[in-house]
């Protein structure tokens, strides 16, 4: 399948619309993901980012109630507690994505599941996403392998993003399931869930390659 420029940005007809980009280090000690979905009947988006590294809390913000972007803002959101950018650099090549706000530092992933409280750590991460391949389909849009060039910075340091294993996707349609990722049994790798708005859950495990969902082996 063949798309254009525009598919890159808004599809005014679909009621859901939905970008992701993830990266994540090669030896498995740190990924990241960034979701926005836009409904825009609700008028309203969501927002959830999550940082996982070895050895440190996973850093969970969430924003269930986004006003959409403003007419001529492109995907830039805000909130009382959320700056959010989203920009279409050069159309299938280059993004730049960026954020500033307050995580929840969780010491157990699994209470993202629940209330998330949490310990408020600062965040803000400025990244730029390169294609390292072409998009391909999948259901409702398509997928896109690349590479991370920026850094994120945290309220005890700063991490340098040098080159780093990345992937987004764009889906749009009237009705999207939670964030699709191809399963990984029983992986013990770091983890990234979130429950939605609409009940679903994802439930993110880094594997070498990339964010997997996890597919507990009772379940399997």
């Amino acid at each position: 399948m063949t798309w254009t420029a525009a598919d890159e940005g808004l599809h005014a007809t679909s009621a859901v619309e939905e970008w992701t980009f993830t990266f994540w280090a090669e030896d498995g000690a740190l990924g990241a993901i960034v979701l926005l979905r836009l409904l825009p009947v609700a008028r309203r988006c969501w927002y959830w980012s999550a940082l996982s590294r070895r050895d440190a809390p996973l850093l969970h913000l969430v924003d269930w109630d986004v006003p959409l972007p403003r007419p001529g803002a492109g995907l830039a959101v805000r909130s009382a507690g959320l700056w959010a950018d989203h920009v279409c650099e050069a159309p299938f090549q280059q993004w730049t994505v960026a954020n500033e706000a307050y995580a929840v530092a969780l010491d157990d992933p699994e209470d993202a599941l629940g209330r998330a409280y949490g310990v408020a750590s600062p965040i803000a991460l400025d990244v730029e996403w390169y294609a390292a391949g072409p998009a391909s389909a999948m259901p409702d849009g398509y997928e896109q392998r690349g590479e991370v060039h920026g850094v994120v910075e945290l309220g005890d340091g700063r991490l340098e993003l040098d080159g780093l294993p990345a992937h987004r996707t764009h889906r749009w349609g009237d009705d999207l399931t939670m964030p699709s990722a191809l399963p990984a049994l029983a992986h013990l790798g770091l983890r990234a869930p979130a429950r939605l708005p609409d009940g679903s859950v994802a439930d993110l495990v880094l594997t070498a390659d990339g964010w997997r969902t996890r597919v507990p082996r009772s379940t399997a």
